[in-house]
């Protein structure tokens, strides 16, 4: 297992607004547990504290109250699988999986035995990694999400408001039209996340930083009639694949423009990579 230091878009070097002193304190780093590599963000010193953030978040959920964690903690603020700087594979997304994640980012980084925070859908994760290694875990805090299989499902037809807050749940889950008809259109789709899940607004700098540039729009030339479905790279994989998987996007990761991927692009150029 191999950790080295990160810089640029989505790490501790290239994140907006962070608290005074933070980049004196913690570090971008990429560690290869054998089989993703995940990015986290550590510092501080003490016994381990592991940070998972909720969908559609990233480690930059805790950049507030990382630094007074530190003062007590070496914190580890991770992206999971398929979030952020981290590998993005196609499968893996079950709880389980996630769970055998952390404990082998943990163990790389030399903590064997460590406290955990999760929040929304972190805390399916953390009370994963409880049930199947609870020879790891010092303390568990948990908040803000029911936990499938536990919990009571809601009713698949339900009232406006219910419905208002969870329909991206059943969405995340198809295997590909999601992708299709999210793509290009992350902004609405993320910013109406925030905008109507968050009990705060979130600045638009936190929102820029999730969300991340725009792929470059192209210049029609081709006509509609030879245009070309567009693929679903890996990298906007939005579930599991499989019922059951942790219903999140993928994004911020390379996505090379083909033919097959843009039906139109500007004319006589040739199809270009773009990085989110």
């Amino acid at each position: 297992m191999k950790a080295s230091m990160v810089e640029g878009p989505g790490s501790v070097s290239g994140a907006p607004h962070l608290p005074p002193g933070f980049t004196d304190t913690f570090t971008s780093r990429y560690v290869d547990t054998g089989d993703v590599r995940l990015h986290a963000v550590t510092g501080g010193q003490g016994p381990a504290l592991l940070l998972l953030a909720g969908w559609p978040q990233s480690w930059y959920a805790w950049r507030l109250i990382m630094p007074a964690l530190a003062a007590d903690f070496q914190v580890v603020a991770v992206d999971p699988r398929g979030v952020g700087l981290s590998d993005k594979p196609r499968d893996g997304y079950d709880t389980g999986t996630l769970a055998a994640d952390m404990v082998a980012l943990m163990a790389a980084l030399g903590h064997r035995r460590f406290s955990m925070v999760g929040h929304d859908v972190g805390m399916w994760t953390g009370y994963a990694l409880a049930a199947d290694h609870p020879e790891r875990l010092e303390r568990l805090a948990v908040a803000e999400a029911a936990i499938p299989g536990l919990s009571p499902s809601p009713p698949l037809f339900h009232g406006t408001q219910a419905n208002d807050r969870l329909w991206h749940f059943a969405f995340n889950r198809l295997s590909e039209l999601n992708e299709l008809l999210i793509q290009g259109k992350e902004r609405v789709f993320f910013g109406h996340q925030f905008a109507t899940k968050a009990v705060r607004k979130l600045p638009d700098h936190a929102v820029e930083h999730y969300v991340g540039p725009s792929p470059p729009t192209p210049t029609p030339c081709a006509p509609a009639s030879r245009s070309t479905a567009p693929s679903t790279p890996p990298s906007r994989r939005t579930s599991g694949a499989r019922p059951g998987g942790w219903p999140f996007p993928s994004w911020r990761s390379p996505v090379r423009a083909t033919p097959e991927t843009w039906s139109r692009r500007p004319c006589g150029s040739p199809p270009t990579t773009w990085k989110a």
